[in-house]
């Protein structure tokens, strides 16, 4: 898969995307400012969502249509409420898009309906991701794919069924490499619920890249991922958690962000490949292996015993293991302290 030219696979760092969502809190000026601090933070994506309140549901306020009582951030309130007070406001986008390409930023954003879809395109975006809840709607899911953009898509609360039905639509409607993300579809995230050996899993079901849309608190889950064979991440981004906001309390800092992109390409870089044996770099320490030396002065004829000759660093001599089938042989000639042992010494 490629986005914007950059590819996204096993054979290139992960591909880290900020994504904003409501966290701009209804200004302008904030959302640019947040453009701002994912470049200097060296995401590789800034993602938006793009619907309006009356796009995404309607204005009701029957039990169906509210949040559970219960939800650690958002109980109680209606939906259309919510959207109302997180959506990103269309006539937004061009400036976003714009600064994030002027920060060297890919910009996209996820659709949730046919008229986001007309917007983005006019706005010439890089790509489109299904969130999680939208990976039922086929049709959305095709009208992206028809596109011949790339397509991402969540997989949050989606069965193994959901999930290639989706793959299928897309592929069917054009897009022949989609991506794929694991994804808990929470918020915050419960750790334990990430559930990242699923990633292999997912992989195989659908032949596709596999990433992590991660809503858990800090980057150790985003982080454990790319060991599991996650090539792209994302993660909401805020500037300040404490300024409150929609998403803010799952959401990571500028300087986390920054963190998250270093962490994992250092992981992925650690993977390496499947081999046992030296390294280039361990050359060096290969010289200082342990082996058998002359510890001290000996002369021709005298008893190798273990007050002259011991196993020490560095390497050169005999190995360790000799040193009962040396002990009581009888030096062939004399020897400085430091001379490795070798055979034709004793």
């Amino acid at each position: 898969m490629k986005m914007a030219g950059r590819p996204i696979d096993a054979e290139h760092p992960p591909f880290v995307v900020a994504e904003m969502s409501g966290n701009h809190n209804g200004d302008l000026d904030r959302a640019l400012a947040i453009v701002d601090a994912v470049a200097e933070a060296g995401a590789h994506a800034v993602k938006l969502q793009t619907y309006r309140p009356d796009t995404i549901t309607v204005d009701c306020d029957l039990p169906a249509f509210r949040i559970g009582e219960g939800h650690e951030l958002w109980g109680g309130q209606t939906l259309y409420r919510l959207y109302e007070g997180a959506h990103t406001p269309w006539e937004w986008h061009e400036p976003i898009f714009r600064r994030a390409r002027e920060r060297g930023l890919i910009a996209f954003s996820s659709p949730f309906d046919a008229t986001a879809v007309d917007l983005l395109e006019s706005l010439d975006t890089a790509a489109y991701k299904i969130a999680s809840s939208e990976i039922v709607d086929l049709p959305l899911i095709e009208r992206c794919a028809a596109t011949g953009r790339p397509l991402i898509i969540s997989t949050g609360m989606a069965s193994a069924g959901e999930i290639d039905a989706a793959v299928t639509a897309a592929r069917g409607a054009g897009c022949a490499e989609p991506a794929v993300l694991g994804c808990t579809a929470s918020y915050p995230a419960p750790p334990e619920h990430s559930d990242l050996r699923a990633l292999p899993l997912l992989r195989d079901l659908t032949g596709a890249v596999v990433g992590l849309s991660d809503h858990t608190p800090g980057i150790g889950a985003a982080v454990a991922a790319v060991a599991l064979g996650a090539c792209l991440i994302e993660k909401h981004v805020t500037l300040s958690r404490s300024d409150g906001g929609v998403d803010a309390a799952f959401s990571l800092e500028p300087g986390e962000l920054a963190a998250l992109v270093a962490e994992s390409e250092r992981a992925w870089r650690a993977l390496g490949r499947a081999r046992i044996g030296p390294r280039p770099s361990e050359r060096e320490g290969l010289r200082f292996r342990r082996s058998l030396y002359v510890v001290a002065d000996v002369s021709a004829g005298e008893p190798v015993t273990d007050r002259n000759v011991r196993s020490i660093r560095p390497a050169g001599g005999l190995p360790p293991h000799a040193i009962p089938l040396v002990i009581g042989r009888t030096f062939t000639r004399d020897a400085p302290a430091g001379t490795p042992l070798t055979w034709d010494l004793v």
